[in-house]
This record gives structure tokens, sequence and C-alpha cells, in this order.
């Protein structure tokens, strides 16, 4: 194990494999890859999404945990295995397979010099960016009270008074799944189509209260949200807003490789088959980059199926150049002759 949780990268690396983002998906792959001896350099910016969450939820056996405690545990276990956790940031992506070079900025060097790593294989694995919506006091309380994943955060705020703010078609199925958590939920069609009349029949009939005006601002106090003003300056007395960005995977890595980003109504991202791999031979995703919708469990669980994918496809490149070297200058067929002109016998091996 290193010394530190991330080493300072201040030289050319090569690996088997470069893992980009140190979180649950890039750790995972990261140490499913170290658990079969693949030498693999993490390059993590060091900026987790969930890093505004208190505690990250429908995590077997570690729940509530810290997001950034969960991290430091990931990074301490695959560092254990011998993968090497460098903190920068991947500027630039090239190559093909067997010869990929990616482009880092550590951020501890001081000049702010460009470093590289070369690997054989790629696992993008850096996430997305949640945009919000663009209204005052969103970003502010954003992982505390303001949230958008009623699995993730919903128990957190049952029987709370919730508001759900009306940015896309998606938002009466926000307000059904929130209804659940409480009897005291205010739909604000913001910027939402209007119901339509069966829309409004299921919101009363659930006792959800509409309010029509658009949203000025969320009053916040701290992280904490206090309150929800709307055109005309009437406030609602709120605990909570639900919001629903829009999910960016950062997919500019794939791109300079070759790769073409998916757009879907609810975001941007790489669209992998069911083991990670990608359009781009050689590059393979996990998390949040193929998955809009993966929560930390099947983040990770993504990463050790890149993980194992790569793996193999390694093992199967390591088997074929092996033939190749043994054939090449010196074929079985041509020591079978060898073995019949000496030995009388047509084996090799000897």
């Amino acid at each position: 194990m290193t010394e530190d949780t991330h080493a300072d990268l201040r030289a050319d690396l090569h690996a088997d494999v470069v893992v980009v983002g140190g979180g649950t998906a890039g750790l995972a792959a990261a140490v499913a890859l170290a658990r079969s001896r693949r030498s693999v350099v993490v390059v993590d910016a060091g900026e987790p999404r969930n890093a505004p969450a208190d505690g990250a939820h429908n995590v077997l056996g570690q729940e509530g945990i810290s997001p950034l405690e969960l991290l430091a545990r990931g990074r301490a276990e695959a560092e254990g295995y011998g993968v090497r956790v460098v903190r920068g940031l991947v500027t630039g992506a090239s190559g093909v397979v067997d010869d990929f070079r990616l482009e880092v900025d550590g951020a501890d060097e001081g000049d702010g010099a460009v470093q590289r790593v070369t690997a054989r294989r790629v696992i993008l694995a850096a996430g997305l960016v949640d945009q919000l919506p663009d209204v005052p006091g969103v970003a502010e309380g954003w992982g505390h009270s303001v949230l958008h994943c009623p699995f993730c955060h919903g128990w957190e705020v049952r029987d709370q008074r919730i508001a759900v703010l009306g940015t896309t078609e998606n938002a009466l199925h926000q307000v059904m799944l929130f209804r659940q958590l409480s009897d005291d939920v205010t739909f604000f069609v913001h910027d939402a189509p209007e119901p339509t009349e069966e829309q409004w029949d299921q919101l009363a009939a659930l006792g959800v209260r509409v309010v029509t005006p658009r949203v000025e601002r969320l009053v916040v106090d701290g992280r904490q949200v206090q309150a929800v003003e709307v055109e005309g300056g009437r406030s609602f007395p709120m605990d909570a807003v639900v919001v629903a960005p829009r999910f960016v995977a950062r997919t500019e890595l794939y791109e300079a490789l070759g790769g073409e980003r998916t757009v879907t109504p609810f975001g941007e991202h790489v669209a992998p088959d069911p083991r990670g791999a990608t359009a781009v031979p050689g590059v393979w995703v996990a998390g949040n980059t193929g998955d809009l919708m993966a929560m930390v469990v099947a983040a990770a669980a993504s990463g050790v199926m890149a993980g194992a994918a790569v793996h193999g496809d390694l093992a199967v490149a390591d088997l074929a150049k092996a033939v190749a070297e043994r054939r090449a200058p010196f074929s079985a067929a041509m020591e079978s002759e060898v073995h019949e002109a000496v030995l009388a016998d047509r084996r090799h091996g000897v």
C-alpha cells in the first residue's frame, strides 16, 4: 500500500489499464483488475458527484456512510492490491488498443505541468455533472434539502413538507414517488407542461397541492430550505425541494478517442454493452458515464463488470501474443520436423 491516499503524479506512468475517475465505479473496476494481477493506474480529479450529501444510502452493510469516507476506504482497498491512485485531471486522450495515451494535469504540480499515462486499455468512470434548474437557492441546498432521487434521500425527508419543482414532463412521476413518503407534498408547475385533465384528477386523488405561478427563488438558510417564493411575492414554507437535473456524463475523453455520446431526454452519456464495452475498441465505461441512473451500489457493480471484461480481453490478447511469439521464428511445425529428424518422433515441447 502506498503511504498517501493519493500519490502525486510526477512522471510518465504505464499500466495494463488506466481508469479515469476514482469514484465507486472506477475503484471497483481497479480492484477487480488488480485482484487478477493487472497493473492499474486510477486518475482521480477528486470531485465526487455525491460529495455534498451527508450520507450514501442503499449501500448494503454501509448504510448512511459518508460518501468521502466510502471512497477513502475504497482507495485504501485498491492500493492494498497495488493499484496506483494519482490525483489529477485528464485533459486529453489519444491512441488505439495497446497504445492509449492520456495527458494528465496533476493537481499537486506547482508548475501545472502536464504528465502522461499510457495503457493497453481504458476504463472511463468519471461520472456525470448535474445541471440544476436555474433557480436561486437550488445550488445552495443541493445534496441536503434540495434533492432529486427518492431512493437515495427520500427516507431522510419523510413526513416533511416537500415541494416538487416542475421543469420536465417527468415532474408528475416525482410527485407520485414522493407522495409515498409524505402527506404534505406541493407541486410547483414552474416550467413543466400544464397538467392534463387526467393529471389534475390524479393530483387531486393524491391530495397534492398545485401552485401555478413560476418559482422566483428558494429561501435557504445555509443548506436548509425554508420556503419557496413564487411570482407575486407569495411564500410557501417548505422543508425539502425536489428537482430534476439534466444528467450530463463526462464524455469528452470518449469523443476524443473517436466515440459519440448518446443524447436522451434525461441527459447525455456513453452507450455501452452490458459489460461496459463501447464502440471504441479498447475502451470501456462504468458507473454514471454509461448509466445516468446508477446509484452507488449499481455504479460499483458496473465497475466490477467492466474490470472483469477488460481482464478477459487482455487475457485473450496475451494468449494470442504468446502463441505468435512461440511460432516465430521457431514454429510448432518446425519444432516437430526437428524432433522427427533428430529423435524420429514428431513431438514438440522438449
